[in-house]
């Protein structure tokens, strides 16, 4: 069982990177996956959670309007699109996998978790 997120990288400020959080051995599409960030000195952060259908999708207040979640069950794969990246986005992000509150959308209870991918934004 393990989870990947890939698609990290260096990028300048206002650019696009995409995320990818794949699963290996482990079916994504039983699960809801969130996306998280933390940066050295700080919490981690769940950024965005999207459910197990796709049909309910949070997002934290300090990326909505920029990324957008999505999935695809069929390539067990979920995806983070960024764009118009700013300085304050760069950190390390992570996918893991488990429930949704329906209460607010957000992620709970994650069961997995997948190694992270840098993402730095540059001035």
């Amino acid at each position: 069982v393990q989870l990947q997120a890939s698609g990290g990288g260096l990028v300048q400020v206002g650019g696009s990177l995409r995320l990818t959080c794949a699963g290996s051995g482990f079916d994504l599409g039983g699960y809801a996956i969130g996306w998280f960030r933390q940066v050295p000195g700080k919490e981690r952060e769940g950024i965005s959670c999207i459910s197990s259908g796709g049909g309910d999708i949070y997002y934290v207040d300090s990326v909505k309007g920029r990324f957008t979640i999505s999935r695809d069950n069929a390539k067990n794969a979920v995806y983070l699109q960024m764009n118009s990246l700013k300085t304050d986005d760069t950190a390390v992000y992570s996918c893991a996998a488990g429930f949704i509150d329906f209460d607010d959308y957000k992620c709970v209870g994650m069961e997995y978790w997948g190694e992270g991918t840098q993402v730095t934004v540059s001035s």
